[in-house]
């Protein structure tokens, strides 16, 4: 073996980029540097607690590795909610946002750096998160997916720059995309009168029903029992063939005990009913 000899490893790339940089530059240069340096000191943080390291950070990039893909992704997830939870009070426009990608491969080691298709990879899925987002390789995917409390959209498969195609996701959490924040309170969409008058319908009964069922409603409970034994018994007569009518004998009787069930029921009632009147008389 010679001392030349390329030195390989599989490790979990993370990439990270801001996005609109040179904007945020030509804007306010003393301000973004200053913005960038504290947030790079926070994201060294999360990467440290998440057992990786910051491998280069040229540019306005950061690129980091990590020995197991759980951390890699759960670190940049954290990364972007404590980046979204700095600076609330500047106005959209002039907000530093990061987009994240993060790639499971093989990279060339280098003293320190790392080369390769796996941090190439990285890069580009970078370039399809939105700003404030995470994307993720299929080989990070498969890793990760039933082991994190989090969603994941399918991109497909993306065309990128000087890399083979590659299956991307993007990192969802609770319904939103990674980093991105839901409507305010006054900005929630209001359902219309057409949605909220067919919502109503599907939970009210039709027009053609809704007298058969008032009129089931008023009747004693004794007498919708026996009624619904009743039919139940006729379906039975119907499908075990009319060529013997025994239905009407036991539909009778029910009819017969319901209807003197509710009779004197109502009796002792109304007598009670007469009794604290001449009480009160």
């Amino acid at each position: 073996m010679t001392d030349d000899k390329v030195k390989r490893r599989l490790t979990t790339v993370l990439c990270a980029d801001v996005h609109g940089y040179s904007r945020l530059m030509e804007a306010d240069e003393a301000g973004t540097l200053g913005t960038l340096r504290r947030y790079r000191t926070a994201m060294g943080g999360l990467v440290e607690r998440h057992d990786g390291r910051i491998v280069n950070t040229w540019g306005d990039a950061v690129i980091a590795e990590f020995a197991s893909v759980v951390e890699a992704v759960q670190c940049a997830v954290e990364i972007q909610q404590e980046i979204s939870n700095q600076d609330p009070d500047l106005p959209h426009e002039h907000r530093m946002r990061f987009r994240i990608g993060i790639n499971l491969g093989d990279v060339m080691v280098d003293g320190s750096d790392i080369y390769g298709d796996g941090v190439n990879i990285a890069a580009r899925l970078q370039e399809l998160a939105e700003p404030g987002g995470v994307v993720i390789s299929g080989s990070v995917y498969e890793q990760v997916h039933n082991k994190l409390s989090l969603g994941f959209d399918s991109l497909g498969q993306q065309q990128m720059k000087n890399v083979a195609p590659v299956t991307s996701y993007r990192v969802t959490m609770g319904g939103k995309a990674a980093g991105r924040h839901s409507l305010p309170i006054d900005e929630s969409p209001v359902p219309s009168e057409a949605g909220a008058a067919s919502s109503r319908q599907e939970h009210e009964p039709s027009t053609s029903m809704r007298p058969v069922s008032d009129w089931l409603a008023s009747l004693p409970r004794p007498i919708v029992v026996a009624l619904a034994v009743s039919a139940f018994l006729v379906l039975i007569n119907v499908f075990t063939g009319l060529h013997s009518i025994w239905f009407h004998w036991p539909v009778s009787a029910l009819l017969f005990v319901a209807i003197l069930r509710t009779v004197l029921r109502r009796r002792p009632e109304s007598n009670g009913k007469e009794g604290r009147r001449r009480g009160r008389k």
